[in-house]
């Protein structure tokens, strides 16, 4: 069955509402300038989570700042910008979750170096974003990226409407949802967040 992984989480209200959906993988986000920046509350919610995985989500960050996170209980790093392969080897590809951005041109290759890692990470590319686009790409990469057996989390656009067929679809090893189940940046509807998770894991 495909994992589930809610991302953006900043309100002890939606890392109850995981807990309570057998969420596998809960995002916080530490890069200051999103909307859904976690700030000083992380050792807080990672406090709340029971079952989930607790993954930092990072842009082009220094290793003391990972570090940092890992020590205050995050399992897994999140790294979601021009991050090179050394460098996530430092922290330990078995702990990374490697994003990338995918266009119309995306070459798969990219990716191959990047197999040992914990999983990889396709979400939709937009100017002047990391992430967190609501849009979704061209789900026939994501599905050629599954089938050279690559463990792929699949993001960008994805809502309690689309989840089932993106599943079905794609195959992927985990869907990823942040601004599909929002009322707003880093608050969650918690009624779309159950939804989302009954259809991804085919109820």
């Amino acid at each position: 069955m495909v994992k589930v992984k809610v991302c953006g989480l900043k309100e002890p209200e939606d890392v109850e509402a995981v807990n309570a959906l057998s969420v596998d993988y809960a995002g916080f986000v530490f890069y200051p300038p999103s909307p859904r920046f976690v700030g000083q509350d992380i050792g807080r919610l990672v406090g709340l989570l029971k079952k989930a995985k607790a993954v930092g989500v990072f842009v082009n960050p220094g290793f003391e700042e990972v570090k940092k996170a890992l020590d205050r209980g995050i399992d897994l790093i999140q790294l979601h910008g021009d991050e090179s392969l050394e460098f996530a080897r430092k922290i330990g590809l078995s702990r990374v979750i490697k994003a990338f951005r995918v266009k119309e041109s995306f070459d798969l290759e990219v990716l191959k170096p990047w197999r040992k890692a914990y999983a990889i990470l396709l979400d939709t590319y937009k100017k002047g974003l990391p992430g967190g686009t609501g849009e979704c790409f061209d789900w026939e990469i994501a599905e050629r990226a599954v089938k050279m057996g690559l463990p792929i989390f699949l993001a960008g656009g994805l809502n309690p409407e689309n989840v089932a067929l993106a599943v079905k679809k794609v195959k992927p090893y985990a869907v990823d949802v942040s601004s599909g189940v929002e009322k707003r940046p880093g608050k969650k509807d918690l009624q779309k967040l159950a939804l989302f998770v009954k259809r991804a894991k085919g109820g």
